[in-house]
């Protein structure tokens, strides 16, 4: 998924998406190594989705740091 869509979720949403993809992840690692995974490359695809996840919403808390900061 782009970015753009990303930042269109709200952080529940981007939440829940990442908690999902992490244990898709696991998953999809535990399929790898049993030798039964169906798409080995979705494994890198879920990786680079759940960076951008956590990557929105480490934008999204900075400006809130940086207020109470000042």
């Amino acid at each position: 998924m782009k970015a753009a869509k990303w930042r269109d979720m709200s952080e529940e949403e981007i939440q829940q998406k990442a908690r999902e993809l992490t244990e898709e992840l696991f998953n999809l690692r535990f399929q790898l190594s049993m030798g039964v995974a169906k798409n080995p490359a979705r494994v890198h695809q879920a990786k680079r989705d759940l960076a951008r996840a956590q990557t929105i919403l480490r934008e999204r808390q900075l400006p809130r740091a940086a207020r109470r900061g000042a």
